[in-house]
């Protein structure tokens, strides 16, 4: 008897357990809501500047990653690094650009995709525009490390991901800023590097594990109704 009310007490704190979880995914499910609400707004705002070297250090993804910004300067086509990237146009190249801006730092511009035939900057020199240009797009943050399983190597000028400390220490750069910019799809000359390919995804599966939390406090509530009804059956 003793074994039979603890078997049915334990059901009771498992069925409250994923109840619980259950309205944990629930929550989830609207932050993740807002958060993408709130990232679309950013997205299609009207363009600004992109925070200035006072704002770096305050910097966080919830307020600026994928922010609408416009910014002049000068590129620096010498430095530029290749970041591996898998796009909807197959596997390549991102182009990362120093630009110099007219305060004295620096911005890495994610200029777009070049396939590997067009690896070399040579055989797209019209896309490296001289003097001062404007820039509009969306700010990223920082990617530091590399790729999963996949650690840049600078020394080889193998980059996996765009991680900017790295990148601006690898090419000498001063102030550099601690997020870069990916262009929008602006034509550049000669048709390469291809911009606007930023992929802007979030994964939201917290209804699915709402529901199964649920359905499994579910079944454990019900389990505990049975017992008693198929014991009774036995006697």
């Amino acid at each position: 008897m003793k074994s039979y009310l603890g078997f049915r007490a334990f059901l009771l704190f498992v069925a409250i357990v994923f109840t619980a979880l259950g309205i944990w995914q629930v929550q989830r499910l609207f932050w993740k809501l807002d958060l993408i609400a709130r990232v679309d707004a950013r997205v299609h705002a009207a363009a600004v500047a992109p925070p200035s070297a006072t704002e770096w250090p305050t910097i966080k993804s919830s307020d600026a990653e994928y922010r609408h910004v416009v910014l002049k300067g000068t590129f620096d086509n010498s430095r530029e690094t290749l970041v591996q990237a898998v796009t909807e146009r197959g596997p390549g190249f991102w182009v990362l650009t120093p630009l110099a801006t007219a305060d004295g730092g620096t911005v890495l511009i994610n200029r777009g995709f070049v396939p590997p035939d067009r690896r070399n900057p040579v055989s797209r020199s019209e896309g490296q525009p001289q003097g001062e240009v404007s820039v509009t797009g969306l700010l990223r943050l920082t990617e530091p490390g590399g790729a999963f399983l996949r650690s840049n190597n600078p020394a080889a000028g193998n980059w996996y991901s765009r991680d900017v400390q790295a990148i601006g220490d690898d090419k000498g750069l001063a102030d550099v800023a601690p997020y870069f910019i990916d262009a929008d799809a602006t034509a550049n000359a000669g048709g390469y590097p291809v911009g606007g390919l930023t992929v802007i995804q979030f994964r939201n599966s917290h209804l699915v594990y709402a529901l199964t939390w649920f359905a499994l406090a579910i079944m454990s509530f019900a389990a505990m109704i049975m017992i008693p009804r198929l014991l009774r059956k036995e006697t």
